[in-house]
């Protein structure tokens, strides 16, 4: 487990993943129940190349923990605090002599046979080191979990508790893709105590690959004899016919820049479903757009969709969020509006030397807003296709999204701050607002009223690839009102799967997780 581990560290120092976090500060309401009063949002990539222990510090005001200064910032946020950044590595000088292993039980995460082995430092150890709970895969004994804090807390500063899950991307690889953080009534030596909870997430490792250009892999070179003019008429592009061209050439430029980044999905099926409601509103408007519409997703958690030309896009925040057909329908209306409008966006970015920037000024350099009075017309004519739409008797429950998601704009304002496309909602004004006139009443303490979904349960990303997939997460019935927790945080746990070798055999699942007793022989 520790040799491997040290391999890990060599692996990591070669990676450049994103990585996100996102924190919710919690407050007690009338019921005592924890509710969201205040958020805050970090994206960066992570560059451990000359290895963590030789970043350097500063201090960031207003949330009172040091910060890792080898995250090169995307967002306005240049930094990831070191409190999240660091729950990426169980311990940078990670030793036998340094600990005393407990072996605890075997048990099963998803399809992957682990031993549960409890670390805690040996007595005397001064410098900070990891305190809890590992699963080992039994295989190549990779760590895929682990769980605690570091000790001995530092007497200025504070260690989070963590709970770290890596995912199987490769053979025989294991590498971070969630972290989740909660505290309750820690007391920071600064006069306040913290109370939140805070999901990290992690992408994009396999840069070369989506950069790759595949086109190359594509070309067919045929004889001379047989190459001829496919066409009666002349093939030069017409007037109109080249103004399309070359808005489509800018929409394609700025689409693959982005993607390269890391911040958007390659295609794939979540687009397909997308798309399908798309259709549906075109067809039962009886809109035929000159042009394909295509749908993707944008990879980060706060709520957003805009156009680029005729490509829409959705964050996969807002997909997670979303309750229903309906409500989806509702978001994806206004961004075809745009479309079905005219709604023109800046062609000068079909100029190739506009691409030539740094990542950390992509979201600068590639603003794709529209002025208040193109909203207001996406608005109006969303709504027009609405009510021709199959979804018309439904609009009830995307109002209810929108009632919803105005209660939480003051508190949740990182949330809803869009960082490409205007804003869903903010403090003062809601896209698409006339249909919450017709939504019913929102009842928080109502079991069977859904009007958003929590972060997290709906889109599933392939830490590798950055393909998205729908969640196969079972339905399930709620205890309690407290169980809804519209657009919140909650705890991640992946089911494991195991990336075989040609020729290895799997490992089958013979019991449930928990059941398993530890072999005296072994």
């Amino acid at each position: 487990m520790v040799q491997r581990e040290h391999l890990f560290l060599a692996q990591m120092r070669h990676m450049h993943p994103m990585v996100e976090t996102y924190i919710q500060d919690l407050k007690p309401d009338s019921a005592g129940n924890p509710q969201p009063v205040k958020d805050h949002y970090f994206l960066g990539r992570l560059d451990m190349t000359d290895g963590p222990e030789d970043t350097s510090f500063t201090g960031q005001p207003g949330f009172g923990q040091r910060m890792l200064t080898k995250l090169t910032g995307v967002y306005s946020m240049h930094f990831l605090p070191l409190g999240f950044a660091q729950m990426v590595v169980l311990d940078t000088d990670f030793q036998k002599k340094y600990y005393n292993f407990t072996f605890v039980r075997r048990e099963f995460l998803g399809e992957v046979r682990c031993l549960v082995i409890d670390v805690e430092p040996r007595a005397g150890e001064k410098i900070p080191r990891f305190k809890g709970r590992v699963w080992v895969e039994d295989q190549e004994y990779n760590i895929v979990r682990f769980n605690g804090t570091y000790a001995p807390p530092p007497k200025i500063n504070f260690y989070f508790h963590f709970d770290s899950w890596r995912l199987n991307m490769r053979p025989g690889t294991w590498l971070p893709a969630y972290i989740y953080t909660e505290e309750q009534n820690l007391k920071t030596g600064l006069s306040k105590t913290l109370h939140f909870k805070a999901q990290t997430r992690l992408w994009g490792y396999d840069v070369k690959g989506l950069s790759r250009n595949e086109e190359f892999t594509q070309i067919v070179v045929d004889s001379p004899q047989s190459v001829k003019d496919q066409t009666e008429a002349a093939s030069d592009a017409t007037p109109v016919v080249a103004e399309r061209m070359w808005e489509r050439q800018a929409e394609d430029n700025a689409i693959d820049r982005i993607q390269k980044i890391g911040l958007l999905a390659p295609p794939g099926e979540v687009d397909k479903v997308l798309l399908t409601v798309v259709n549906n509103l075109l067809v039962t408007n009886n809109i035929d757009l000159q042009g394909d519409v295509r749908c993707r997703v944008l990879l980060t958690a706060p709520l957003e969709s805009f156009t680029i030309g005729h490509t829409i896009i959705i964050s996969r925040g807002l997909l997670d969020v979303l309750p229903d057909e309906a409500s989806l329908a509702m978001i994806l209306s206004h961004e075809l509006a745009h479309v079905v409008l005219g709604h023109r966006f800046d062609t000068q970015l079909a100029f190739n030397d506009r691409m030539f920037f740094p990542d950390e000024d992509s979201f600068r350099n590639l603003a794709f807003r529209r002025s208040e009075k193109e909203e207001e017309a996406a608005d109006a004519k969303a709504l027009e296709m609405l009510k021709n739409s199959p979804y018309k008797d439904k609009l009830g429950s995307a109002g209810l999204f929108l009632k919803a998601l105005q209660e939480k704009a003051p508190d949740l304002p990182n949330l809803l701050h869009s960082h490409l496309g205007n804003s869903i909602a903010d403090r003062k004004t809601i896209r698409m607002a006339s249909l919450m006139a017709t939504a019913p009443a929102l009842d928080a303490n109502r079991t069977d009223q859904i009007a958003a979904l929590p972060l997290g349960g709906r889109i599933k990303v392939d830490p590798w690839s950055d393909q998205v997939e729908m969640a196969k997460g079972k339905p399930v019935a709620l205890n309690s009102a407290r169980e809804k927790m519209p657009f919140e945080l909650t705890p991640p746990f992946p089911f494991l799967t195991r990336i075989s070798t040609p020729g290895a055999d799997k490992v089958a699942l013979t019991a449930p997780a928990g059941d398993q007793k530890p072999d005296p022989k072994q």
